[in-house]
């Protein structure tokens, strides 16, 4: 196995900030789907509000998502700075390189992920 020691920790901070940016501008380009949904018969039909309201929720669910993305990222980022990224913050062990180069933001090694 790998040490985390082996990953250039530059490259995926690069990585980590551009998915970053990406979920920030879609999240902002999303931001008018989450808005109400007017309740004003004259203007739509029921039918057509039915199909706002569930365009809505999944726009808020989507956002939900990368609200969580966002602060895995974040974490993953001060991990970084703190000079603690790649290892586990349960029990302290060195996290698998595939692991991280698979997802940077995973703060568990695979044992303690498994436990949860």
């Amino acid at each position: 196995m790998s040490e985390p020691s082996d990953l250039d920790l530059e490259h995926i901070k690069a990585k980590l900030l551009a998915r970053k940016a990406e979920l920030e501008q879609l999240d902002e380009s999303s931001a008018d789907a989450r808005k109400p949904v007017e309740l004003d018969q004259t203007r739509t039909g029921r039918l057509s509000r039915m199909d706002a309201l569930q365009g809505q929720a999944m726009a808020q669910a989507t956002h939900r998502r990368r609200e969580q993305e966002l602060q895995r990222i974040e974490a993953a980022l001060k991990r970084i700075d703190a000079g603690e990224f790649g290892e586990c913050v349960h029990c302290g062990e060195a996290i698998a390189a595939k692991r991280l180069e698979f997802d940077p933001t995973t703060p568990l090694c695979i044992d303690c992920a498994r436990q949860d």
